[in-house]
């Protein structure tokens, strides 16, 4: 349990450093009007919070850096609330716009996100999560040319041409979609393909022939829209972050963002309300030094979709969550608007 000192000191230093992204010392704490204490016994607090593990300090610079465990707390007890107003305006003036498709609102979402916060934004669309299967239809156009036909829970059909497999007859096309959707159907989509191949990859081996060129036809119509349904902005921002001056750490982040499913499983677990992943706090190995702050929008209590801010970890954590507070409130007023 921090004192009540502590807690100012260590909410100082994680505002100075967020602004400078330089290391913090004692007397620069002891400058702000808010403080009120002497750089010594700032340093003794700061020596203290270090022990706890609320603060590092980086090679032999006199001065702190919060750890992930300080931003942790920093976010749980001590953020600030409030945007600028000029930032609410922005996103005033966004929803007032008249747009004719969802997609459309997306898109300008992960833009606005990504120029007000100078971060990287990530939108999953509609149903992104939450979407399974209801049924499948294979439907031969010729020997070796067919439409894949999938109809989703929510009512959504996706179609693509794809091409048969030689030597595959439609008698063993018709069996392999029978099993699918007699073993598949209320499946999430995202969970799809791991299914197929673990949980019925047997039964398939045994049932069907020519089972695995089936699967690689229908992997190509599953892969389909995923792209479509993710929306990014600002993905070279981190290359202007002072931390992030090392090229394979950006190069691993930028990989990261150019893979659909990498990209899906950031936001794995993340559930309703705002949720802030800290440092090693996120699953994926290549955003361990950065902050995911994520905010779902919802109708009728269902969740459609979740807006993601990608940043270091010495973010400003409280200008992101409340715009994404904002945002995911305008989010479902207008879902409800088109949807109802």
């Amino acid at each position: 349990m921090l004192t009540e000192r502590q807690r100012q000191i260590l909410s100082a230093i994680v505002d100075d450093y967020i602004r400078s992204a330089e290391p913090v010392g004692s007397r620069s704490i002891s400058k702000r009007g808010n403080v009120g204490f002497s750089p010594a016994t700032i340093r003794n607090e700061m020596s203290d919070l270090e022990e706890m593990g609320f603060l590092e300090q980086p090679h032999t610079s006199a001065g702190r850096i919060p750890s992930h465990k300080g931003y942790r707390y920093y976010v749980d007890h001590l953020i600030p609330h409030g945007i600028a107003n000029q930032e609410v305006d922005v996103l005033k003036l966004f929803f007032a716009e008249k747009m004719q498709e969802m997609e459309q609102v997306i898109q300008h979402v992960a833009s606005i996100l990504s120029n007000l916060t100078n971060y990287t934004s990530i939108v999953m669309g509609p149903e992104m999560f939450n979407t399974t299967l209801r049924h499948l239809q294979i439907v031969p156009l010729s020997d070796r040319t067919a439409v894949a036909i999938i109809v989703t829970n929510s009512g959504h059909v996706e179609n693509k041409t794809v091409t048969i497999p030689e030597g595959i007859p439609m008698s063993e096309i018709e069996k392999f979609v029978n099993l699918l959707n007699a073993r598949m159907q209320n499946v999430p989509i995202l969970q799809f393909k791991s299914k197929l191949y673990t949980e019925i990859g047997e039964e398939m081996r045994s049932y069907v022939s020519g089972y695995e060129e089936l699967l690689t036809m229908l992997n190509g119509v599953l892969d389909q829209g995923e792209e479509d349904r993710i929306f990014l902005g600002g993905t070279t921002n981190m290359l202007t972050q002072p931390e992030f001056r090392d090229m394979e750490k950006v190069k691993s982040i930028l990989d990261l963002l150019a893979e659909t499913p990498a990209l899906v499983k950031l936001f794995t677990g993340t559930g309703a309300g705002i949720q802030v992943r800290i440092g090693s706090e996120n699953t994926v190995a290549a955003i361990n030094d950065c902050s995911l702050i994520t905010a779902s929008y919802t109708i009728e209590g269902k969740n459609l979709g979740t807006i993601g801010i990608l940043g270091p970890t010495r973010m400003d954590y409280g200008k992101v969550m409340n715009l994404l507070t904002h945002l995911s409130k305008d989010m479902t007023l207008v879902l409800e608007r088109w949807y109802k």
